[in-house]
């Protein structure tokens, strides 16, 4: 079996022409997305203008996604009152989005650091004192909002929203 056909290979031109890799789709939606997001979405851009923070940008296929290594939400609604189509719409919650702190994170690997607990908006990051280490985070999911705040802030990247 060759080289070649070992491989998948993604024939997608737009790919090929710029040089990408394929990438999985993201689930990350804006704030506020109904079910019927990628269908009604026109991909215009006015929710991304309108974010006031800067965390919404034009992802792969021109949907507005959002990117918490750069901004955090703060749930002003603007996205929604720009979006002309229906795609965004005040309804429930804004997300389903909690963050979560994976091994990585500094205070794991015995390296003092608190950043995330004191940039946590909702207090959602408290950390818990033990004898002989340092402390460790606790995400009280109850309390994260999904806001990303605690991401951009991390020095060893170990915070994600999913």
């Amino acid at each position: 079996m060759s080289e070649w056909s070992a491989q998948k290979v993604d024939l997608s031109r737009r790919n090929l022409l710029f040089g990408r890799k394929p990438q999985a789709p993201t689930a990350l939606q804006p704030p506020w997305a109904t079910s019927r997001f990628t269908e009604d979405c026109t991909r215009c851009g006015e929710c991304i203008v309108a974010c006031p923070t800067g965390l919404l940008r034009k992802g792969d296929g021109g949907f507005p996604q959002p990117d918490f290594r750069q901004a955090e939400c703060d749930f002003c609604e603007q996205c929604v009152t720009a979006c002309q189509s229906g795609a965004l719409q005040l309804q429930g919650q804004a997300w389903a989005y909690r963050a979560g702190i994976s091994a990585q994170c500094l205070a794991h690997r015995q390296v003092e650091c608190r950043v995330c607990g004191e940039g946590c908006p909702q207090q959602a990051i408290r950390f818990r004192l033990q004898l002989g280490k340092m402390a460790q985070p606790q995400l009280d999911g109850d309390l994260c909002n999904g806001c990303g705040a605690c991401v951009s802030l991390c020095p060893a990247q170990a915070i994600t929203v999913k």
